[in-house]
């Protein structure tokens, strides 16, 4: 359903390649639900996109084993994201909950998302996982209706993520022992944020440290403990919504 219209969209399906128009040829996982899950026949349409932040309306031609053969028939250029760049530093959480808190900040229109190894950290995000997180994008774009996808990065570690954002005006941190959240916080919407989320026993105290040295800005999520997932939702909804006014 289309949230602003309460429009049925037609199946979205991700491109590897950028689309040019003419013929399409869809394959691997994408290719796979079309023919088999949807069990699509020539006419059937569907919209494509290749993150670059254009769709494509297409027509199905032929389906084989595994794959099938579109012909575009129209392209949109439609504007989904959300009006502040927002870059989300986090922790992750072990198992599933990965992919959940993925599929939010995905929805909630987050720009990139980089797990951060700090010294409370309970999972690793190898290679491995991170391909599975990059899946996770594709899934929820294609749900949420996004055109451009979010960037997982390679894992760093806490004082290399505080090093690399040093030239963006607004940063925040999630600390629990701060009270009154947004203090201080700039008055004007920035163009860019970096939020950052610890892990379950939160940062340490010499990385709060760090980032306030560094010139981050420490916001409360309020006076319950929140899981590492709950709370990159609430700091990724706070922020897009606070700075939503961003030409």
């Amino acid at each position: 359903m289309d949230g602003t219209s309460g429009r049925v969209m037609a199946d979205r399906y991700f491109v590897a390649h950028p689309i040019g128009g003419g013929r399409v040829t869809l394959d691997g996982p994408e290719g796979h639900h079309l023919a088999h899950v949807m069990r699509a026949k020539a006419g059937m349409e569907v919209v494509l996109f290749d993150g670059s932040g254009t769709e494509f309306l297409a027509q199905v031609l032929s389906v084989r084993r595994s794959a099938a053969e579109l012909e575009v028939v129209a392209r949109r250029e439609v504007d989904r994201e959300s009006a502040v760049t927002l870059t989300l530093g986090v922790s992750l959480p072990k198992g599933d909950r990965q992919k959940w808190l993925v599929e939010k900040v995905v929805e909630l229109g987050l720009r990139r998302l980089v797990p951060l190894m700090t010294s409370r950290s309970v999972a690793q995000a190898g290679a491995d996982a991170v391909k599975r997180l990059d899946r996770a994008v594709i899934e929820a774009s294609k749900q949420c209706g996004r055109n451009r996808l979010m960037t997982v990065d390679a894992p760093q570690s806490w004082p290399d993520f505080v090093a690399a954002t040093r030239g963006v005006s607004c940063r925040l941190l999630a600390h629990p022992d701060v009270t009154g959240a947004g203090a201080s916080l700039p008055s004007a919407a920035p163009q860019q944020v970096v939020a950052a989320v610890g892990p379950e026993g939160g940062f340490a105290e010499q990385e709060v440290e760090e980032a306030i040295v560094a010139g981050w800005q420490t916001v409360s999520l309020g006076p319950r403990i929140l899981r590492v997932e709950t709370a990159a939702v609430v700091l990724a909804t706070w922020a897009t919504t606070n700075y939503r006014a961003t030409p």
